[in-house]
């Protein structure tokens, strides 16, 4: 673009501008290479070597032996050099990098920013003559015309050509932002070749902030974080009513600890689901999991002899001592949860069965035996020293939040750093294609069912110890929705393949802050699970527009 009396640089004159850091930097780099040739990149490319020899199969284990020799021998020369050009390096890089520091922003990002401003005012100025033009003539045809047809027509290529000047405005604005994107990054770009792509942390920062404002799209930005918007406003004004109407301070220490302590148990449960819904899968047998887990934590770990009975039986596990009872409490409800959802997840990986299904027989099957072996009783309170045993209080601060961000941890690592993780990214996105590259599909879902029951397992057994007892077959009810819930506001998608850990703990903490500020302002119940609903059903309708928008 010519620069006439505008301010606006022409790429003739932005690179002239240039030139002297070019020069300057290009001269030291030269030095830089000649010092790094025998030393840096003799070291890089001998390791490269050794590493390619150890996995060639071709060579005997003498060849290789004697090969990997000469190069360790090499390998020292090498490092020598490098050691030896270490400082004379290092002078080079500092003498760089301060005549960037000194020159590039004045002498060339400042004056590009600034013509990229002009250039983008100048492209909307010439945008909007080219609206008023197109009006005008638009006025003009309309005038000489009767027939409403005709009228009609004319309206709808009037549209057609502002429809086409818009876009020409929007991609002579997407040029001028890459201009100056570019301008901005050939500074990192110097001191990669510099650094050898090292950077200080400082610089990642910088780097990440700018190409997140370059990459920005605010419809986009509306999609992925338009009901985290509305809920934490929704938060706020539930807290201004908590503090001026009931003049109940909601955002306090203790209530922010209760909140943790409330969300931790549901967190292996949505931690759990979140892997099937992975796989676009769901579990309606979630409420009745924990209901079951419950009840059986409280059997094993119950206060003196159970008062109640299982297939007429009364269980007695006061001759073990507590401690035994904590762990075979743990591994029964882990045990059970298990084996049932490993029995959903052969089902729907065998059969092909939706997991709405074959989940919703679990749900019935569990609720059934349970009812019917305890006559639907609940059994009590445990003994009193185990709480304090599995989630004690340690200056106020209750420890099951540690469990809940070990499970996070553990789950986090599964998901993003084993094979299966990625294998369950790879079934839940496309699970023909995953087949074909030689993923077992049946092995990976099977597996995402049985990590889901081992988190249910152990999520019963914390809420039976933070609830000091309690359980029953009806425990638990409607906790699916919940779990449920929470991994699709924090990002986990129905359509599969789609989600993070860091999404599923915000989603919980969502939750369960709403629900317990919606307690303590004394609103009902039943009211609730309409906040609730409304909050599914938008979030749903946003990861379905997010599809709709990929696709």
């Amino acid at each position: 673009m010519a620069n006439g009396n505008s301010g606006i640089l022409t790429a003739e004159q932005e690179k002239k501008l240039r030139q002297p850091i070019d020069d300057y930097v290009g001269k030291i780099q030269e030095k830089i290479d000649r010092l790094r040739a025998d030393g840096t990149d003799r070291v890089i490319s001998l390791q490269n070597r050794m590493d390619g020899l150890k996995r060639d199969r071709s060579l005997t284990s003498q060849e290789k032996a004697a090969e990997m020799a000469k190069d360790r021998e090499e390998l020292e020369k090498a490092r020598a050099v490098e050691e030896k050009n270490k400082d004379e390096i290092a002078k080079l890089i500092s003498d760089a990098e301060n005549y960037i520091k000194e020159h590039f922003q004045n002498d060339y990002y400042l004056p590009v920013k600034e013509s990229c401003r002009a250039e983008k005012a100048e492209a909307r100025e010439k945008y909007n003559r080219r609206v008023a033009e197109l009006e005008k003539e638009h006025q003009a045809a309309v005038s000489k015309l009767s027939d409403h047809q005709e009228i009609k027509d004319e309206k709808y290529v009037h549209k057609n050509r502002l429809f086409d000047a818009k876009m020409v405005l929007e991609k002579d604005l997407q040029e001028i932002k890459d201009r100056k994107h570019a301008a901005y990054t050939y500074k990192y770009h110097l001191i990669d070749l510099l650094r050898m792509s090292k950077f200080t942390f400082m610089e990642v920062r910088a780097q990440k902030w700018e190409n997140y404002r370059y990459t920005f799209n605010r419809r986009s930005f509306l999609l992925q974080n338009g009901l985290y918007i509305a809920i934490i406003l929704v938060f706020i004004a539930l807290c201004l009513i908590a503090q001026f109407v009931k003049k109940t301070p909601l955002l306090t220490f203790n209530n922010i600890l209760n909140i943790l302590q409330q969300a931790s148990p549901r967190m292996f449960l949505a931690l759990g689901v979140a892997g099937l819904i992975l796989l676009t899968g769901t579990d309606l047998s979630i409420g009745r999991m924990v209901g079951m887990g419950m009840t059986t934590a409280t059997i094993i770990m119950h206060q003196g002899v159970n008062t109640g009975s299982v297939f007429g039986h009364i269980f007695d596990f006061t001759g073990l001592p507590v401690g035994v009872r904590v762990i075979l409490a743990l591994v029964v409800c882990i045990v059970l949860c298990t084996s049932f959802t490993a029995i959903a997840g052969f089902f729907t990986a065998k059969f092909k069965m939706h997991p709405f299904i074959s989940t919703m027989a679990n749900m019935l099957v569990i609720f059934g035996i349970v009812t019917y072996a305890t006559k639907g009783v609940s059994f009590g309170a445990i003994e009193p020293e185990i709480p304090n045993m599995i989630i004690p209080k340690i200056n106020g601060f209750p420890t099951i939040i540690l469990w809940a961000a070990a499970a996070i941890a553990i789950v986090w690592f599964i998901w993003n750093k084993t094979t299966f993780g990625k294998n369950l990214y790879a079934v839940g996105g496309n699970p023909e294609a995953a087949a074909v590259s030689g993923i077992s599909v049946f092995r990976v879902t099977v597996g995402a069912f049985v990590l889901a029951g081992i988190l249910y397992g152990f999520g019963s057994w914390l809420e039976c110890a933070r609830m000091f007892g309690s359980g029953s077959g009806a425990y638990g009810q409607g906790w699916e929705m919940d779990a449920i819930a929470a991994c699709v506001v924090g990002g986990v998608s129905f359509t599969g393949g789609i989600g993070k850990i860091s999404g599923v703990v915000v989603g919980v903490f969502i939750f369960t802050a709403l629900t317990y500020s919606l307690t303590i302002l004394g609103i009902d119940t039943n009211l609730q699970f309409v906040f609730s609903g409304i909050i599914i059903l938008v979030a749903v309708m946003l990861d379905c527009l997010k599809y709709v928008q990929k696709k």
